[in-house]
Formats: structure tokens, C-alpha cells, sequence
């Protein structure tokens, strides 16, 4: 049997809070947090600003050969990771609505997720890892220790995400964010390539009546053993 991972794999639909579980138990493991799904936004922008539509192949396939994307730590607890797309700051840019469905679509395209895999894989070899996703646990890192799938309802994602919104000061529709929701978990959980879903040895939490502190103290408590 393939020897473990040291890598704590959470994956989960859009919304349930995956980045701020994820940065919170990677800080209390010590360990280096791994956001795949802003990679994945940042070949959207990509994409957006050269003006084509992610299904010209030859097009996205240099875009993805040329690809200069760079992940950095966030600067305080808290907050994104800082994403920086040809040397340019894009970690505002890349959290827009807009950004967010564009890459569910760029993200179900086989050159797309091939290159982001092995880009991810080459991150996590040394282990030491927190990973969150949609695949982290089945196609990124199938070796990992520990995986956790996190879900919660479409009505609490659409509550936290609109809440989220308007303390950043920006507009939010509410039902137009549930039905992007919805549609978003539709298309990633059918799409064929890398679809949505949990690892067959994947702990499910269910996040919709928890706070951040309860959801943080079960993943680490499945990391300890304790779960």
C-alpha cells in the first residue's frame, strides 16, 4: 500500500466555508495552507482578461503554458490568500461573483485541471499540507492522512455568503446568490471531468448549525485521532 500523505484534505460544495476552516487548522497545525480553488479562479481572470471563452483549446492552451501565477500567504489570520496573476496583485479581483462561476466552468476542462494538478501535487509532496477544494481528496492528493468533506445547506452557504458581502461593504442579492449556489453545485457535482464528491474514506461534517470554532475543533480532532 502507497505510504500517506502527511495532508489534510478538505473539500466540500462552494460557500460552506472551506478557506476559513482550512487557514484556521493549517495555522494550528503548523502547517502551509493550499487554496486550489483560488488557482482556479486566477485561470478564470486569466481567461476574462484575454477576452476568450475557456473552450477555445488552442488558446487556453498557451494561456496555460505561459501561466505566472504565484500564491502568497495571507498577511493576517483572517484573510484570502493573495494571489499575484503576472505580477499583479488579482486577490480582489478573482473573489467576484462573476470570477466564481466563470472558474467552476474553466475548472471542469481537462488542460485546466491537468496543469493545476500537477502545479498542486508539486506543492504537497513534502506533505505538511492543508488542501481545499473540490478534488483535493479524490484526484489531488487520493494518498492523503486525513480527509473531510464539509457541507452545509444551500439556504446557511447563501446566509454566510451574503453576510460576507455586505461587511466588505459590496452589494449582494440574495436569491441571485442562492441560485448561483444552487447552479454552481449542480454543474460541479455532473460535470465529467474531477466531479464533486466526497472520498470514499472522506469524514463528512455537516457545518449548517456550527460555528467556525465548533467546525475547526472536529477537523482537528479527526487529525488527532480523536474523530
Amino acid at each position: 500500500m502507497p505510504e500517506q500523505l502527511e495532508v489534510v484534505t478538505i473539500d466540500g460544495p462552494s460557500g460552506v466555508g472551506k478557506s476559513t476552516i482550512s487557514r484556521r487548522v493549517a495555522a494550528h497545525l503548523g502547517f502551509t495552507y493550499l487554496d486550489t480553488g483560488a488557482m482556479y479562479r486566477a485561470v478564470a481572470l486569466k481567461c476574462k482578461q484575454s477576452g476568450i471563452e475557456p473552450q477555445e483549446s488552442q488558446v487556453l492552451k498557451n494561456i496555460l503554458d505561459t501561466l505566472d501565477m504565484k500564491l502568497i500567504p495571507a498577511p493576517s489570520e483572517g484573510e484570502d490568500v493573495q494571489v499575484e496573476l503576472d505580477g499583479v496583485n488579482v486577490s480582489d479581483q478573482i473573489r467576484s461573483p462573476e470570477i466564481s462561476m466563470l472558474a467552476s466552468a474553466v475548472s471542469a476542462l481537462k488542460p485546466v485541471r491537468d496543469t493545476l494538478t500537477r502545479m498542486q501535487q508539486q506543492m504537497g509532496v513534502e506533505g505538511r499540507i492543508v488542501a481545499e477544494g473540490r478534488d483535493t481528496g479524490t484526484v489531488v492528493f487520493p494518498r492523503a492522512a486525513w480527509k473531510i468533506y464539509l457541507d452545509a445547506t444551500p439556504e446557511e452557504r447563501t446566509r454566510r455568503r451574503v453576510n460576507q458581502l455586505r461587511k466588505q461593504g459590496r452589494e449582494a442579492d440574495e436569491q441571485q446568490i442562492f441560485a448561483q449556489i444552487v447552479k454552481r453545485d449542480r454543474d460541479d457535482s455532473e460535470r465529467t471531468i474531477a466531479p464533486l464528491k466526497a472520498a470514499p474514506d472522506a469524514v463528512h461534517i455537516d457545518s449548517t448549525t456550527f460555528g467556525p470554532d465548533e467546525v475547526v475543533q472536529k477537523v482537528l480532532e479527526v487529525v488527532e485521532g480523536k474523530g
